[in-house]
């Protein structure tokens, strides 16, 4: 029987005033052994990681190996899963045959000819099957990272009784920067450079003065988003008989 939660409004409410380590202690208590978490090995992946190693180091970590990846990432990956003593880093592939035919079918550019079918391949079809083996999901996105992150709950009910926990959605880049400091965690070779987000080589780039931190990513194109954190269908919570009665301009801003 899976995990039931009585009042998911209240429980975030809560969470808005607890610390990311108190949320994935939360999380891995409730959940475990149905329980993984997904990282880029990015370069503010180290805080949750750390997380939850200091929790559980053998919590499923689910990488997309997507094949287009910046060396230093998967030198970074090695480095810090060796730090941390994670035990479980589980490598997710796309099929081989699909993968040949996008590759194909785009004459060897399929990041530049079709972005979306190409994280669909590479990420959301290797993702979808193995993370719905589990009944939650950690990740590390953030509120402030865009604005379309920004109505992120820490934690969310979706379709087939799953929960996705997000323990640092409340963290800012700089809160993220000074836990890495404290904690000495190192960073990826890449942001120096100014990658402030990192995803495949072909679709990243550094972050220009004043731009938020993922404007690097698909830089140019109106895309946002390579459907890791869409392909799920979220399960809103329902309403009260007194929030059916009143009028929607009294919800204002609480929605």
């Amino acid at each position: 029987m899976g995990v039931h939660i009585e009042n998911l409004e209240e429980l975030n409410q809560d969470f808005e005033r607890r610390t990311p380590l108190e949320i994935v202690r939360w999380a891995v208590e409730k959940f475990s052994p149905r329980i993984a978490m997904t990282s880029s090995f990015g370069p503010e992946s180290g805080v949750l990681l750390h997380l939850v190693s200091r929790v559980d180091p053998a919590v499923p970590v689910l990488f997309l190996e997507t094949g287009y990846h910046f060396p230093e990432t998967l030198a970074y990956r090695d480095q810090l899963a060796e730090l941390f003593g994670l035990k479980n880093i589980v490598a997710l592939k796309a099929d081989p045959v699909r993968r040949a035919k996008l590759i194909e079918d785009s004459a060897g550019f399929p990041y530049e000819k079709n972005p979306d079918l190409c994280c669909a391949v590479n990420k959301v079809e290797p993702l979808e099957p193995v993370i719905k083996n589990y009944e939650a999901w950690m990740s590390g996105i953030r509120r402030h990272q865009t604005d379309f992150r920004k109505s992120v709950q820490a934690v969310e009910a979706y379709e087939g009784g799953r929960w996705k926990i997000s323990p640092l959605v409340n963290l800012t880049s700089r809160d993220a920067w000074w836990y890495m400091k404290e904690q000495k965690i190192p960073q990826h070779p890449l942001w120096e450079k100014g990658y402030l987000s990192i995803g495949c080589w072909p679709c990243t780039r550094p972050v220009q003065a004043g731009d938020d931190e993922r404007s690097g990513r698909w830089a140019g194109k109106s895309k946002k988003e390579c459907g890791i954190h869409t392909f799920l269908k979220e399960v809103k919570p329902a309403l009260t008989p007194e929030e059916k009665e009143a009028p929607s301009k009294d919800l204002g801003d609480g929605l």
